[in-house]
């Protein structure tokens, strides 16, 4: 009884996309067989996606649901997984480009997560790709060491050493302590994270001389990574700044 109002609801509710809708009438065999216990569970997850009190990341079978979805591919970004002539690959770079009268496409790198080899494809920007689910866990950076980064996972207190390549130029921010993610396809670790905004020291800069009628708005400053921004003039060695990893941007001095 439980399946049959689980499926009524399901169709009702998301027959706006068909593609959300076939993903669930996919999983709906399996649901079925489940106990009475766990279809009640399940509906009221539903309801909470359906009425919006809740999001599809929330449903304790979205696993499932993310495996095998079809999405255009004008909507692939960097870090988006994908499976393709029966191989997985990770999307490197991804990039909307206009071809005159012969209409927009996207031109994606590729990386094969088995292999590591790369390759460059174009898509239509309305060709349907295969995007499969990219788990994303939580971290605790130990330390780096000759381009490898010790982690800890805080729930089961393993470590974990990924390639500090994993995470980008942002890899020169990793320290100890650092809460980092991963992202991650079957356990393999894909590509890493830190946080947006990092307090660091200012290594070496230039002395704010007062006085000049003509002062510069910015000047170069050496971190205590060996990254070089460009920070106000006011700045001295030894401050401590807080700044965006992103674009290695200064933010403002450190509380």
């Amino acid at each position: 009884m439980l399946a049959l109002q689980l499926s009524k609801r399901l169709s009702r509710s998301l027959s706006s996309s068909s593609t959300t809708t076939i993903t669930f009438h996919r999983t709906l065999t399996t649901l079925t067989q489940s106990s009475s216990h766990s279809l009640s569970y399940l509906l009221s997850s539903v309801n909470h996606y359906i009425t919006g009190t809740g999001n599809v990341d929330a449903c304790p079978w979205s696993t499932i649901q993310s495996r095998g979805v079809k999405v255009t591919a004008i909507h692939l970004k960097p870090g988006n997984v994908i499976q393709r002539k029966g191989k997985i690959y990770e999307v490197v770079d991804a990039r909307h480009k206009q071809q005159g009268r012969g209409g927009a496409m996207m031109q994606v790198e590729l990386r094969n997560i088995d292999g590591g080899n790369k390759e460059s494809l174009r898509f239509g920007t309305e060709d349907a790709v295969e995007k499969v689910f990219v788990e994303e866990k939580y971290f605790t950076c130990l330390y780096v060491e000759h381009g490898t980064a010790y982690l800890m996972d805080p729930e089961k207190f393993e470590q974990l050493e990924v390639p500090t390549e994993l995470f980008g130029e942002a890899a020169a921010y990793l320290k100890e302590e650092m809460k980092v993610t991963l992202q991650l396809y079957d356990e393999r670790p894909l590509s890493g994270s830190i946080p947006k905004h990092v307090t660091c020291t200012i290594k070496e800069t230039p002395p704010h001389v007062k006085g000049l009628s003509a002062t510069p708005r910015y000047k170069k400053a050496l971190l205590d990574n060996n990254v070089t921004i460009l920070v106000p003039p006011f700045l001295e060695v030894g401050e401590e700044i807080v700044v965006n990893t992103i674009d290695n941007s200064y933010m403002r001095r450190a509380n």
